[in-house]
Order: C-alpha cells, then sequence, then structure tokens
C-alpha cells in the first residue's frame, strides 16, 4: 500500500511537475514572442524608414535623369531646329536663284528669239538678193555670150585686114604681139622687183637697228680688268729671303714649276707675278700663299705645293664652269664642255675676260632672238651658241685651226645641236652660216667686244694696226680700196676688174695674207677677202 502511495505521489509529483514545467515553458515561450514579435515591429519600422529613404533617393535619381533627357531633347530639338532653318534659308536662296535665272532665261530666250526672227528677215532679204543676183548674172552671161559673138566677128574682120595690109599670117601676128607684150612684162616685173628690194632693205635696215639698239640698251656689262700680272702681298719684308732661298734655288724651283716670272724688287710687301696665262699666275699666287703661311719653303715642298695647287685649280674650273650654266639656266652641256666653260674665267682677250664676254654675248644672244619673235627652243639655243661660241681659245695643245672652227670641232665632238655647231663655226664668217642663230651669234659677238669699256687695247696701236694692214693690201699692184674690219680680223680687198683677172685674185688673197704673217704683230688670225666685180652701167635718155 505503501508503495503503490508511494507510486501515486511519485506520479503526482511527476504530474505537477510536467505541469508546472509546461507553466514555465510556456511562460518563456510567450516571452520570447513578444519579445520576436517587438523586434518585428522594429525591423519593420526601420525597413520602412529606409525604405522611404531608397525611395526618395530614386526618386531624385529619376527626376535628375528625367531633368537631363529633357535637356538634351532640348539641345537636340534646337540644333535640329537651326539646321531645318539654315536648310530652308538654302532652299529659298536656291529658289531665289532659280527664279533669277528662269529670268534671265527668259530674257535670254527673247533675245535668241529676236535675234532669230531678224535673222529671218535677213535670210529673206539675202534670198531675194540672191535671186536678184543670179538673174543679173544670168542677164550678163547671155550679153557676154553675145559680145564674144561680136567679138569673134570683129577679131575675124580686123585679122583679114591685118593680113592683107601687114602681109603676116595669123599665127605670125600672134608671135610678134606675144613677144612684145613678154619684154613689157618683164620690163616692168624688173622694176617692181626692185622697188620691192629696196623697200625691203630699207625696212630690214630700220628694224635690225631698232632690235640691236634694244638689246644694247637691256646689257648691263662691265669694263675690263684684267691684266697680265698679279700682286701678291706679304706681312713684312723678311719673307722674301725665304722665298728667293739660298742662290735663289727657291724662286727658280718655283718659276719652273708654275711657269711664270716672279719679280721680288724694293716694292715693300709684295712680290709680283707675271705671265700671259692667268691659270699659271693664280696657280703662283696660291702656291706662295700656302708656302708662307706654312712657313717651309725650298724646292720638294714648293713642287708638292704648286701640284697640290694645280689640283685645286682644276676643280674650281670645273665649279666655276658648273655654276656659269646653273646661272644661264643651260642644261645638258657635257662635262668637258662644263670645264672647258670653267677655263674660259682664267683667259682673256685685249683685256677682257673671256668667260664675262662669252656670258654675255648669251644674255644678248637671248634677248636678241626674242625680240626677234623666234621660237622659245631656238631663243635657249641661241643663248647655248652665245656662252660657247669663243670655246676655241682654250685649246689643250697648240694647233693649226682658228678658234672658231676648233669650237665647232669641239661641240660636234660633244654632240651639241647642229646649230650651235654652225653658229659657232661661222661667227667670224669662216663657213657659210645655215641656221638662223648663227647671224645672231655673230652680232651679239661683236656687240660685246666693240662696246665701250670692253676691250683694253691701247686706241693709238690699235689704229696704226689697222692702218698697217691697209697700206699693205694697198701696195700691190690692181688693188682699188682695202677696207680693216671686223676690229681688224678680217681685210676686205677691192681690186680694179681690168687689171686683175678671176684667178689672180685668188693668188693675192694668197700674197697678202703670207704677207702679213711674215711682216705684222697680231692676235688670233686675220681673214683676206678679195673682192672683184665687172659693172655695166647704161642710161635711158
Amino acid at each position: 500500500m505503501e508503495g503503490i502511495l508511494a507510486i501515486v505521489g511519485l506520479l503526482v509529483g511527476a504530474l505537477i511537475g510536467f505541469l508546472s514545467g509546461k507553466f514555465g515553458a510556456n511562460k518563456i515561450a510567450a516571452g520570447k514572442i513578444t519579445e520576436a514579435e517587438t523586434n518585428a515591429q522594429n525591423i519593420l519600422s526601420t525597413a520602412d524608414t529606409e525604405g522611404e529613404k531608397i525611395k526618395e533617393e530614386k526618386i531624385r535619381q529619376a527626376k535628375s535623369k528625367a531633368n537631363k533627357l529633357r535637356s538634351d531633347a532640348d539641345r537636340y530639338a534646337s540644333q535640329n531646329r537651326k539646321k531645318i532653318d539654315d536648310r530652308e534659308r538654302k532652299l529659298k536662296q536656291r529658289e531665289s536663284n532659280f527664279d533669277q535665272k528662269q529670268s534671265s532665261l527668259r530674257k535670254k530666250e527673247n533675245e535668241v528669239n529676236t535675234l532669230k526672227s531678224n535673222l529671218n528677215q535677213q535670210l529673206e532679204v539675202i534670198n531675194k538678193k540672191q535671186k536678184s543676183q543670179q538673174q543679173k548674172e544670168q542677164d550678163l552671161k547671155k550679153k557676154e555670150q553675145d559680145l564674144n559673138k561680136e567679138k569673134e566677128k570683129v577679131t575675124t574682120e580686123l585679122q583679114k585686114q591685118l593680113e592683107k595690109v601687114a602681109g603676116l599670117s595669123r599665127d605670125e601676128a600672134k608671135q610678134q604681139l606675144v613677144d612684145s607684150m613678154k619684154k613689157q612684162a618683164e620690163t616692168q616685173a624688173l622694176a617692181y622687183i626692185k622697188e620691192v628690194v629696196e623697200q625691203s632693205k630699207l625696212k630690214a635696215n630700220k628694224e635690225a637697228k631698232k632690235i640691236i639698239i634694244q638689246t644694247i640698251q637691256r646689257t648691263a656689262a662691265e669694263h675690263t680688268i684684267e691684266n697680265t700680272v698679279s700682286v701678291f702681298r706679304l706681312e713684312t719684308d723678311d719673307v722674301k729671303g725665304q722665298i728667293i732661298g739660298r742662290e735663289g734655288r727657291n724662286i727658280r724651283a718655283l718659276e719652273a714649276a708654275t711657269g711664270v716670272e716672279i719679280i721680288v724688287d724694293d716694292t715693300p710687301e709684295a712680290i709680283v707675278i707675271s705671265g700671259y696665262d692667268p691659270v699659271r699666275r693664280e696657280v703662283a699666287r696660291l702656291s706662295l700663299q700656302r708656302l708662307v703661311t706654312d712657313g717651309r719653303i725650298h724646292p720638294a715642298r714648293i713642287e708638292e705645293v704648286v701640284n697640290k695647287t694645280r689640283k685645286q685649280i682644276d676643280q674650281q674650273i670645273i665649279e666655276i664652269g658648273e655654276r656659269t650654266v646653273i646661272e644661264l639656266n643651260i642644261h645638258g652641256l657635257h662635262p668637258e664642255m662644263v670645264k672647258i666653260v670653267g677655263r674660259m674665267r682664267f683667259r682673256s682677250s685685249y683685256g677682257q675676260n673671256l668667260l664675262q664676254h662669252s656670258i654675255e654675248t648669251a644674255r644678248i644672244c637671248a634677248i636678241m632672238a626674242a625680240e626677234l619673235g623666234l621660237k622659245s627652243s631656238s631663243v635657249k639655243l641661241a643663248k647655248r651658241a652665245g656662252l660657247l661660241h669663243d670655246i676655241g681659245k682654250v685649246p689643250n695643245e697648240e694647233t693649226d685651226l682658228s678658234h672658231a672652227l676648233l669650237g665647232m670641232k669641239w661641240a660636234e665632238k660633244f654632240g651639241e645641236h647642229a646649230a650651235v655647231c654652225n653658229a659657232i663655226g661661222a661667227h667670224h664668217d669662216e663657213i657659210e652660216m645655215t641656221h638662223l642663230i648663227s647671224p645672231i651669234v655673230a652680232a651679239c659677238d661683236a656687240i660685246s667686244g666693240a662696246r665701250p669699256g670692253a676691250r683694253r687695247e691701247i686706241l693709238e696701236s690699235y689704229i696704226k694696226r689697222i692702218k698697217e694692214l691697209e697700206s699693205l693690201a694697198k701696195s700691190y699692184d690692181g688693188v682699188e680700196k682695202a677696207y680693216a674690219i671686223q676690229a681688224g680680223r678680217e681685210l676686205r680687198v677691192i681690186v680694179r676688174s681690168d687689171d686683175v683677172a678671176d684667178d689672180e685674185a685668188e693668188d693675192l688673197s694668197f700674197k697678202i695674207s703670207n704677207k702679213i704673217q711674215t711682216e705684222m704683230q697680231y692676235p688670233g688670225q686675220i681673214k683676206v677677202t678679195v673682192i672683184r666685180e665687172k659693172r655695166a652701167i647704161s642710161y635711158a635718155r
């Protein structure tokens, strides 16, 4: 029983414990639920607050984006509106231009219609005139036929009467009439030809003088300054002893190497270099300058310096030639010809520098050819021939040819144009002129050489030489007159035809040229021309 009670007690205790535990658990659970509900309320409240903030931020961003889109749309609309305005303005301008053109076309169309109407009227008038003219021509032809018939009748009757009176047949009378008319026509033709020739000569002389004067006026030239000596300046006279050397060996070696004469005298601080070859003088001057600067002056050193200087001068000659052809705008010149042009810088004739004379002649040739109205190609050839006309004056070795023929030979050798070759060979009338530029080159050469200040020959000696030439020619029997022309380069001898025959004229030319060679001194060559003519004069009273 006690056991049962104990069990019942345990059960009751357990039940009470269970109920109390359940009640406590429920109480705890209720507390937790309440706390959870509170937290949930807080979370919801916080979420609502943040949601409001996010909502406001999104709304603000949306408004900002909408404003930006609205401003972009406004700007785009403004640009489109501006483009539309521009296009409308251009369309209006085009419509205005179109209206103007349409108006102009209408006006021109009216003018064309007016012209067309006038032309139609004129054509009608012309057609009427043509019809009238054709009618007149037909009438004239008919009258001409009638006249021809009458003429034939009259001619037949006259021929019969003439044959009876003169006793000549028709053919004989016709031949006499033809011969008479032919002689009369020849006389009139000769008179007319003579008159035309005289007028042409007068006009040609005037035009030639005008062109030459204009050419000379457009040419600016210097006076000649070339001579046959060069002066080498020294800083002190003490150097003269070194240049002379022991017993004169240095100066002798320098003279032997350069081919010039070096004069050392009492002239203060100067040495004179004398020689007719400007190249040699320049080589000697530059060599002396190098030797004096270096200070080592002895025969071996002199030969070495002279050789180097000679090579330098050769290079300088090429540079001078190249610079000259570039300055004159002459292209395609052979390298050897360029070198020959450069060598002309160190040659002179009567004191006139040969290169300056050639450049001057080239420019005058170009001006004169242009004044004569020649083609541009002929103007270029004239300038080229003017530059090269005296290349024969700078030969590398002695030759029997004149400078004009030697220059022509070189030009042919180096492939120059036939007109240039002929102009070079004919500029002193030694060969026939076959091209138009040849007389131009000859005239311009004379202009450049004969202008005041071009050459330095003493007037007295020049006049004396000219008189000696003329007197020498007049000393022969049969010579009537003698004239030295082209600055003494040609002697023209006029002989009496009754005293000198044709075959004797050639012998006389040979004798005069030989006598000039043996008795006179002259530069270059002299051409002797003997002229013999027979004149028949009659007068019509």
